[in-house]
């Protein structure tokens, strides 16, 4: 007869296969011995118990090890997906066979990272929710294609990717841009200028090399969608990138950082002279973060509810507003989609009224024609201004 009993600090199941074999299993739970015991015992009374697939024997914590395996080299992976695989362990249970995960799980892990408050004790965002259940999912497809588990619990069910608002676009007016650089100290300044004359992300431009920077455009190799894009400098940029090469002191390799900073007398690297002026040079760091700093500067400037990323939406936005189009602004930020991109259609709309107002006077009547005897004269037409500013063309 099928049981579980307790033996010591694990809980194990006991029964006889169809063949008449003994068959004992142990759990560190008793809602899983209990679990498996069930499904068990429901495969033999269906006589399917011989087509048991690897999924009832194959736990999570072998899918993750073997996950680490392929996907480690992502980029993600080490701050984002590891920190992900840990919550599941111990959500689900590293010794937690994949078969027992099931659709109702899922769903009641939702939930709780839903009304689970974040260490800062505030409420999780719902991309941050969506992040997670994408990355178990892609693991449980990754189970089934390596023949781990029989099929993905995900598909038992809706989706339970929750729609995200994305709707957010913080930008600065011309005036909320002035206070915020007067108010950065000056490695902060040229990194935030960077930001709203090219519209990089900041892991872009942080990482961002010399070598990157020629024939007027900035080249970036690695982003965020792992597709290389070409962004063309106007002068301002280019005028910045001169400024920092000629503070530096001196000849900067292809491989060097544009953006470093040196703190303090300790980081002085022997006797090296700075060109043009006596006594040793700073050693170079390359700058790795500058969210206190900048979130320092947005509190003295009076600005709120401002991140740094929202720095690339006031250079789209200002882009449309002085007259861009949305197809040069999604391939200088590299979205795959213009979907993403329409975001930023509405700001264009006040720009098409003036554009359609040159156009006025185009189908004004003409006065009427006066017939001689060999010449036909007419009255000039109407003079359109097609600049705006009253000229005569």
């Amino acid at each position: 007869m099928a049981k579980v009993r307790k033996r010591g600090d694990t809980y194990q199941i006991d029964y006889f296969d169809p063949t008449g074999k003994r068959v004992r299993k142990s759990f560190k739970r008793r809602k899983d011995a209990e679990a498996e015991l069930a499904k068990r015992v429901s495969l033999i009374h269906e006589g399917r118990y011989l087509d048991v697939k690897k999924d009832l024997k194959t736990t999570l914590g072998e899918l993750i090890k073997r996950y680490k395996e392929n996907y480690s080299h992502q980029p993600s992976f080490g701050s984002w997906k590891t920190f992900c695989m840990d919550r599941f362990k111990d959500r689900f249970g590293d010794e937690t066979v994949l078969s027992n995960i099931r659709y109702v799980d899922l769903e009641g892990y939702r939930t709780h990272l839903r009304q689970k408050p974040t260490k800062s004790g505030s409420i999780r965002k719902t991309a941050t929710v969506n992040r997670e259940l994408s990355c178990l999912r892609h693991m449980f497809n990754k189970a089934v294609e390596w023949e781990m588990a029989e099929q993905n619990p995900f598909n038992r069910g809706k989706c339970l990717v929750v729609k995200e608002n994305n709707s957010r676009l913080r930008f600065l007016s011309e005036d909320e841009i002035g206070r915020l650089l007067d108010e950065c100290p000056k490695h902060l300044r040229q990194i935030v200028e960077s930001a709203l004359n090219t519209g990089m992300r900041r892991g872009e431009i942080l990482s961002l090399t010399w070598g990157q920077i020629k024939n007027g455009f900035i080249y970036l190799q690695k982003t965020k969608t792992d597709e290389r894009r070409e962004i063309p400098m106007n002068d301002t940029i280019k005028n910045l990138f001169d400024q920092i090469r000629k503070e530096n002191g001196f000849r900067v390799g292809d491989n060097d950082e544009v953006f470093t900073f040196a703190k303090g007398e300790d980081k002085l690297k022997g006797k090296v002279p700075v060109r043009g002026r006596p006594g040793p040079a700073p050693i170079p760091e390359q700058i790795i973060s500058v969210k206190s700093s900048f979130n320092t500067s947005v509190r003295r400037a009076g600005i709120v509810n401002f991140r740094f990323h929202d720095l690339r939406h006031t250079f789209a936005s200002h882009f449309i507003m002085r007259g861009g189009s949305l197809k040069e602004l999604q391939e200088i930020l590299g979205h795959k989609t213009m979907t993403m991109t329409m975001r930023y259609a509405h700001l264009s709309q006040e720009h098409k009224k003036k554009a359609v107002n040159l156009l006025n006077g185009l189908t004004a009547p003409c006065h009427k024609t006066v017939t001689s005897e060999s010449v036909t004269v007419s009255q000039p037409r109407q003079v359109i201004d097609f600049t705006g500013r009253g000229e005569r063309i």
